[in-house]
């Protein structure tokens, strides 16, 4: 009856230690939920760059949050990961069961994992430097390893785009060898608009210019605008017509709708105007049957 009583006693202190080693992961977890972001925002609001945009301000607070965000939901993630692994190891040590040769069979292992897992160091070591460098971050538009879309998610290992068609690419951090960030502070009007040979180019400059300035004091399309779109130069002379370069700069990722708009009244203005738009002319040839045919 001693031995069962004793059994009892180890069982019952066993099973403390057990729940004050998950208790404590589980305090551990919960607290770095709520520290860690606040942590890195409070790192990245005092130590980031003033890049200068073309307003002259610095990093938006919205582009400020998704650094911060990205670089978060990475850093709790490993956090968790070495808590759970310290948790089993400690759990395994209140059993009794002595974790060193286990410890030094995972590491020769691991060693022979990692001659097999290059592909996965190799994108862990990269996504590591695309946080680090910040190349990209949660809600940027972007373009990696030949993929364009909205950056949905990002960790050590890959990166997740949906495209326009809405298909979602999972992206190894490896394949990333050039990033192209199209929403990084600011964003660019970039629009080449024809018109034919006969136009007078300086009426058409004037009607541009004048719906870049009516479109930054729209109440709608002007908060999303920094430099309203103007002209810039004759950029070709093409076979149709000639091509007029329109430039301006927007907040991240409203390029699209501000160039939209802009398109929708620059066709009604140039139709007001008597302006044509020039388009290819196709030519149909026919012939009449041969004789006898």
């Amino acid at each position: 009856m001693a031995f069962d009583q004793e059994t009892t006693a180890q069982l019952a202190s066993n099973g403390l230690a057990v729940l004050a080693v998950l208790v404590a992961a589980w305090v551990a977890v919960w607290l770095a939920h709520r520290l860690i972001p606040r942590t890195v925002r409070t790192y990245l609001t005092r130590m980031r760059s003033l890049r200068p945009t073309p307003s002259g301000t610095a990093e938006s607070p919205e582009e400020l949050q998704k650094r911060a965000d990205t670089l978060s939901r990475v850093f709790v993630w490993t956090f968790e990961v070495l808590v759970l692994a310290t948790a089993a190891v400690a759990i395994l040590r209140v059993f009794g069961i002595d974790t060193t040769p286990a410890v030094a069979s995972l590491g020769v292992i691991g060693i022979a994992i990692g001659f097999g897992a290059q592909a996965l160091v190799k994108d862990c070591i990269n996504g590591a430097f695309i946080l680090l460098e910040d190349q990209y971050r949660r809600g940027d538009v972007v373009k990696v390893a030949g993929i364009s879309g909205l950056v949905e998610d990002i960790s050590l290992r890959r990166t997740i785009l949906r495209d326009m068609d809405g298909t979602v690419h999972s992206i190894p951090n490896g394949e990333v060898a050039i990033s192209s960030n199209l929403t990084r502070d600011w964003s660019r009007v970039n629009l080449n608009i024809a018109v034919a040979y006969e136009t007078e180019v300086a009426s058409a400059i004037a009607i541009l210019n004048r719906l870049g300035q009516e479109l930054a004091q729209d109440p709608e399309f002007g908060p999303m605008i920094l430099e309203p779109p103007k002209f810039l130069r004759v950029d070709a002379l093409g076979e149709a017509g000639v091509e007029l370069k329109v430039l301006g700069v927007t907040k991240p990722i409203k390029q699209w709708e501000v160039m939209g708009e802009y398109r929708r009244r620059v066709l009604a203005a140039f139709a007001e105007a008597g302006i044509e738009i020039p388009h290819p002319a196709r030519v149909m040839v026919t012939r009449a049957p041969a004789p006898g045919g």
